[in-house]
């Protein structure tokens, strides 16, 4: 029975990670200015253009569909063209794996960077996320989401937890569950449960880690202990300096050319000819 759910679940997953057509990222991100502003132990969210991130999207309400943990040079790992592996990932059809980060760079993407993290920590996520590299992708959790490909309502108590299912096995996983066990392994919050205790002695409040599967992409986003790292203001912004189309480009200001002399010549006097010797008769 399990084989059977597997191929079923690699069949779905084939058209599941078939793009979009027509996609076009509303605000793509700048290259250049995202790769200089990355530090390991990044939360990469990015808005995907596959069938699946539209399932994701509607069941979580929100733009973010994957997200991946930036840790830096994965060893010597490098694409074909020689750009280095720095972000590790949970696709599927694919497992997790290391990506590099020009992957993304014609989409929609934001940075979530946890606050306060001690760069120990911050070493000890990034490692625990590259060693799970080669471990599978999650199909059960394929089967899990396929009803939602029908047009159905879906009560909004049940998106989450349908979300949740899975097979179980902790060499399988998707995106948002390696990058939240990551982060529970030094023990950093994301979306901690909170259970407030009331007396008339003391006001306690105990966090709980939730379990890994039941986190988001977007969790990262609305978590009140990640910051959002924006590239174009991080790099630092001028709005005087934007160009609008509704207002004409400056012409660039030219070095006026220096005045001639009027009172020198032309051209040098030309030295006087030699008078002509008279020959004799």
């Amino acid at each position: 029975m399990g084989i059977m759910l597997d191929r079923v679940g690699r069949v779905m997953a084939r058209y599941l990670e078939k793009p979009v057509q027509g996609y076009e990222p509303f605000t793509p991100s700048d290259p250049d200015a995202l790769r200089a502003t990355l530090r390991p132990g990044d939360v990469l969210l990015v808005e995907g253009n596959n069938h699946i991130s539209g399932v994701i999207k509607y069941l979580t309400q929100s733009t973010w569909s994957h997200a991946a943990l930036f840790v830096g040079r994965v060893g010597d790992r490098e694409t074909p063209c020689g750009e280095p592996l720095v972000l590790v990932e949970a696709n599927i059809g694919e497992g997790v794996v290391a990506a590099p980060l020009s992957k993304y760079e014609r989409f929609h993407t934001r940075i979530c960077r946890p606050s306060g993290l001690s760069a120990e920590d911050r070493a000890r996520v990034c490692a625990y996320a590259a060693e799970r590299i080669g471990f599978d992708y999650d199909l059960q959790n394929i089967l899990d989401l396929m009803r939602y490909l029908f047009p159905m309502p879906m009560p909004r108590r049940w998106r989450r937890r349908m979300m949740a299912m899975g097979s179980g096995d902790p060499s399988r996983i998707i995106c948002s569950a390696l990058i939240a066990q990551a982060f529970d392994n030094v023990r950093y919050p994301i979306l901690p449960k909170i259970t407030r205790l009331e007396s008339q002695e003391a006001r306690e409040e105990i966090l709980e880690i939730r379990h890994s599967s039941l986190y988001a992409p977007r969790d990262f986003d609305i978590s009140p202990y990640f910051e959002v790292v924006k590239p174009t203001l991080h790099a630092g912004f001028d709005y005087r300096k934007m160009q609008w189309a509704d207002m004409p480009v400056a012409s660039p200001i030219c070095e006026p050319l220096p005045v001639a002399d009027v009172t020198a010549p032309l051209a040098p006097e030309q030295p006087a000819e030699p008078a002509s010797v008279a020959q004799s008769a």
